[in-house]
């Protein structure tokens, strides 16, 4: 009897905290079926340089199950598996947005047209992901599914009276594209507590003090710290440029938080009817929705119970279902016979 375990998921060597695609297949395995077995493989080396992902690549050759999951990142070891076992989750394209050239034409090519040529599913986080990932290779559709993040099961509902008088607005990110900069100038002269998470770079250090903005910063904490984060706050600010997903809109709806999110990519379908949109580039928009959910009750009680029914569309058994199917799948037309390796 063969000992080849159904699931293997191939992680990359994570880097110092950058944990993200680690922990939500973490949520999601620990909602798996009972009868989809599986373990992780975990690259050796670091995804720099040629020889480093070379070696990853041959190695991971040895490792694999019934079915073989790329989760993230680790694109390129696609040449490795066995096409029609393998399943290659795309996360977004941020790669590609911040590059030009040559540079832009090989990580077009090697991170994402030839993987997805290599596997049998390419499984993306949003239809706001799919739809940038079609423009970008030629790809059958019906070969890319849409299956979404899921929501910690460690995110629950924690009631707080909102406080008026000095809201704390907690910031998600301090990154390019989330879009710091025109939140402390929308919060300029308001009297709120701005808590941010992330490293600020010396330009935000100095905008911060030009506005005189009261704040405190997290760099590198623990995901229950960052869920302490949510529940001390009074609303969530992510109003990114560019999201493959957005789950800080989730994980503020699953704590109670009423949230203010940007309006393009993924974050409208994510977010559904239970966020305030806007253009992150309205600075006085940005401003203008946080009054209203500073001196709105009624519209700041509906965006939270909003929240809390959108969650449900992201719980990690909903997700980890759509996973198994898609295993499921993969090992009967694996097993075919039609199919071959």
């Amino acid at each position: 009897m063969s000992k080849q375990p159904k699931i293997v998921y191939f992680f990359r060597k994570p880097f110092e905290g950058n944990h993200s695609i680690e922990e939500l297949f973490g949520f999601i395995q620990g909602s798996m079926p009972g009868h989809l077995p599986y373990r992780n493989y975990v690259m050796r080396y670091h995804s720099k340089g040629l020889f480093r992902r070379a070696a990853n690549t041959v190695l991971s050759a040895f490792h694999q199950g019934k079915v073989n999951h790329i989760t993230g990142d680790v694109h390129y070891i696609s040449l490795a598996l066995k096409k029609k076992k393998t399943i290659l989750t795309i996360h977004d394209l941020v790669a590609l947005n911040r590059s030009s050239g040559l540079k832009h034409a090989l990580i077009k090519y090697f991170w994402y047209t030839l993987p997805s040529r290599r596997v049998k599913y390419v499984t993306v986080i949003s239809e706001s992901t799919k739809s940038a990932l079609l423009e970008c290779i030629r790809i059958d559709p019906e070969k890319v599914i849409v299956i979404h993040n899921c929501l910690s099961p460690q995110i629950s509902y924690q009631p707080k009276a909102f406080n008026t008088a000095k809201p704390t607005v907690f910031q998600i990110g301090t990154g390019h594209n989330k879009n710091l900069e025109n939140i402390i100038r929308a919060f300029a002269g308001m009297n709120i507590r701005l808590t941010i998470l992330g490293k600020l770079r010396e330009h935000q250090l100095e905008l911060l003090k030009e506005h005189q903005t009261d704040y405190a910063n997290y760099v590198n904490i623990p995901y229950e710290e960052v869920i302490l984060r949510y529940r001390e706050a009074d609303m969530v600010t992510f109003v990114s440029t560019y999201e493959g997903f957005g789950l800080p809109v989730i994980e503020a709806n699953g704590t109670g938080r009423p949230v203010i999110t940007g309006n393009g990519t993924s974050m409208p379908e994510v977010a559904g009817n239970a966020a305030v949109l806007v253009d992150p580039e309205d600075i006085e928009g940005i401003r203008a929705s946080a009054i209203k959910i500073i001196e709105d009750k009624e519209f700041r009680d509906d965006l939270i119970q909003k929240g809390l029914e959108n969650v449900k569309r992201f719980r990690p058994e909903k997700i980890a279902g759509e996973y198994a199917d898609l295993y499921a799948k993969v090992m009967g037309e694996s097993t075919g016979p039609q199919a071959s390796n």
